[in-house]
């Protein structure tokens, strides 16, 4: 069974960053595209970053663009979220996970809570 284990999230100001990890315990990791997710209280979870299974193509939701980066090292089965000039509205907890057609492939794991604070 395929384990996703973020971490990285916490509390911080707004206008403030966090970087977040994820490990994937799945021998293919190199093999696939990979996403961070959010899903704020109350909302449905949405697919925030994209990056293809080498690393050489990402993409992003409108309401983060120019502000989250999205990277991996298949040498070590993670993905980063390099989150900058965070908002409040970014308050959410965030997952990762294999992406295939802008969803989740494999069971979630817990998820890191990002808080940002006005």
């Amino acid at each position: 069974q395929v384990q996703l284990v973020e971490s990285g999230g916490g509390l911080v100001q707004a206008g403030g960053s966090l970087r977040l990890s994820c490990v994937a315990s799945v021998h293919t990791f190199r093999t696939f595209d990979m996403g961070w997710f959010r899903q704020a209280p109350g909302k449905e979870r949405d697919l925030v970053a994209h990056i293809d299974w080498r690393g050489g193509s990402t993409n992003y939701a409108d309401s983060v663009k120019g502000r989250f980066t999205i990277s991996r090292d298949n040498t070590v089965n993670t993905v980063y979220l390099q989150m900058n000039s965070l908002k409040p509205e970014d308050t959410a907890v965030y997952y990762c996970n294999r992406v295939l057609s802008g969803e989740g492939v494999y069971y979630w794991g817990q998820g890191t809570q990002v808080t940002v604070s006005s």
